[in-house]
């Protein structure tokens, strides 16, 4: 027993190798599971407690090893793209609410050169911060994480290993969930923006009744004040209809649908 389980190790180090290929890739990006802020021991370790479950199941449906270097370098590569598409197409929609985020930062002034974000870059705004923090933590906490976890399960039966890459449905969905995901954002911050163009309309017209007073500079801070209660008033709203919206995209994925 021990002799036979000896010779099937290089094909069960090379079959996990495979799986951690996939797995690991989708994990970078994956929504909650992949952000920086969690530590990369942790996700680590996700991604092998995934490999060792999924396995068993997939170990006869994996091809054998390549005999030449070069084909197994095409094949771990082509895992590695089907890993990012699949983390891919699920981030892109918590960077809607990041995106509406930002966009509710410039609208009520809090745009600022001096704020720094190692995630988002040296434009990254406070509210783009918090509401990208929620995503994460609405993601973990209702459950959704599971979706695109089942959705990387399942691909292996869409898309096994060794097969070809359909970069057509590759490109076509990434553009559709960017779209959707940009418009999913807008959705988030039209309250803003309308308080945004009233506030300016208000503010021209009282220029032109008093130009002698400098109203967008006292228009400032009020814009800013009321942008921040409007926010802490509609901010259940915005994240229950982003758990919602996140949730009929992830039931989307390849794989789920």
């Amino acid at each position: 027993m021990d002799a036979v389980w000896l010779d099937r190790l290089p094909l069960l180090a090379f079959q996990a190798a495979l799986l951690i290929a996939r797995i690991g890739a989708c994990g970078m990006v994956l929504p909650g599971l992949g952000e920086t802020d969690v530590p990369v021991r942790v996700r680590l370790g996700l991604s092998i407690a995934v490999v060792a479950l999924l396995l068993p199941p997939l170990a006869p449906q994996l091809p054998a090893e390549p005999s030449s270097a070069a084909a197994l370098a095409l094949l771990v590569a082509l895992e590695v793209a089907i890993g990012l598409w699949l983390g891919w197409l699920a981030r892109l929609v918590s960077f809607a609410l990041v995106i509406a985020g930002q966009a509710i930062g410039f609208l009520i002034g809090l745009a600022s050169v001096l704020t720094q974000d190692a995630m988002q870059g040296s434009q990254a705004l406070a509210t783009g911060r918090l509401l990208g923090l929620a995503a994460a933590a609405l993601t973990l906490s209702t459950g959704l994480y599971t979706l695109p976890l089942r959705a990387l399960a399942e691909s292996y039966t869409v898309l096994p290993p060794g097969g070809a890459l359909p970069a057509g449905m590759v490109v076509e969905s990434v553009v559709a969930a960017t779209a959707e995901s940009f418009a999913l954002a807008m959705r988030l911050a039209a309250p803003m923006v309308l308080l945004a163009v009233l506030l300016q309309v208000g503010s021209g017209l009282l220029s032109r009744v008093a130009p002698q007073v400098q109203i967008f500079i006292l228009a400032a801070p009020a814009q800013t004040l009321v942008g921040l209660l409007l926010l802490a008033v509609l901010l259940p709203v915005i994240l229950t209809h982003w758990t919602d919206a996140a949730g009929e995209s992830f039931a989307r994925l390849p794989g789920l649908n």
